[in-house]
């Protein structure tokens, strides 16, 4: 039976102090990193855009991040792509758009055989 991660996790911070730290992790089967590993809360100012994007967002939901970048530059925030497509991945959003969808014959289109499949073609 497998415990989850969250667990394993739980058990290193449990009151053993003769054990060291890297002992327990490999007991555990966790990497060392992960014992000082806490989640870091978002900054205000991340979750002021969060706000704003999601408000933009739901306005356009077309606009992907080159797009949503922009649009903030314009409203005076200083931003590049990166922070907004973490940002966006964070909220789960992504652009409403369909595929290029080029490899799809148009229907209406002929299409004409190969003539020269059958042909030998000798030097």
């Amino acid at each position: 039976m497998s415990v989850s991660r969250a667990d394993r996790r739980g058990w290193l911070h449990a009151a053993c102090t003769t054990v060291s730290i890297a002992r327990r992790c490999a007991l555990v089967g966790l990497a060392r990193s992960t014992h000082d590993d806490e989640p870091v809360p978002e900054r205000d100012e991340n979750l002021m855009l969060m706000r704003v994007i999601d408000e933009l967002f739901l306005e356009r939901p077309f606009y992907g991040v080159p797009r949503m970048t922009d649009w903030l530059r314009t409203l005076g925030h200083a931003v590049n792509h990166k922070r907004v497509a973490r940002l966006m991945r964070l909220m789960n959003l992504q652009a409403v758009v369909p595929g290029p969808h080029t490899s799809q014959p148009h229907p209406t289109h002929t299409v004409y055989p190969y003539l020269l499949r059958d042909l030998v073609v000798e030097p």
